[in-house]
């Protein structure tokens, strides 16, 4: 009995309530004190659970390169020059099939993207990179030590797309880059 009453005791003080009465004498106790009124409290409405909506799935990286891949393909035949072995041609004739091919593959670029240089200054010109640089934007290449800022000779000003114009990439033709053709 007098290990249940320990138990009570402590448990009792450990939380905060009233000791036991069997534990105090009599008149040690402090009265009881009845809680003060608490105002009913109004009946919580549960807010409805709004989804956020949902990101419509758009083409995967690979699809939005081979239709990139695809159109410079269908103006330029990009592929096609790329894949074939031109050791064996003449400079000159090698040199009129790039002619076709740039030609092509300017216009699809004007078709489908507007294209700025990231860097304003001529190329070969002296250029400061501040502390905090852009490393998507600039890399920095030759004898790179210590920290920022670094003076540098500017070899290539960079390009940026500042809008793309990609046609619908249907889901089953994502990685088809150019179709075979078949003369009947």
């Amino acid at each position: 009995m007098h290990l249940l009453l320990a138990f009570r005791a402590f448990f009792a003080a450990l939380l905060g309530k009233t000791l036991p009465k069997e534990i105090l004498p009599i008149g040690l106790l402090p009265e009881p004190v009845s809680p003060p009124p608490v105002a009913p409290t109004p009946p919580q409405v549960e807010a409805p659970k709004v989804e956020a909506p949902k990101a419509p799935a758009g083409p995967s990286p690979e699809a939005v390169a081979v239709k990139t891949l695809a159109i410079l393909q269908a103006e330029g035949r990009l592929l096609d020059f790329l894949s074939e072995e031109i050791d064996g041609y003449a400079d000159a004739d090698v040199g009129a099939a790039v002619r076709e091919v740039h030609r092509g593959c300017k216009k699809a670029l004007r078709d489908h993207f507007e294209l700025a240089p990231l860097r304003t200054e001529e190329e070969e010109s002296k250029v400061t990179v501040p502390a905090g640089f852009n490393p998507s934007e600039l890399r920095l290449v030759g004898n790179v030590v210590g920290q920022p800022p670094f003076s540098g000779t500017l070899k290539h000003k960079g390009w940026r797309a500042q809008v793309v114009r990609l046609p619908q990439i249907a889901a089953d033709d994502a990685l088809v880059i150019a179709p075979a053709e078949i003369e009947v």
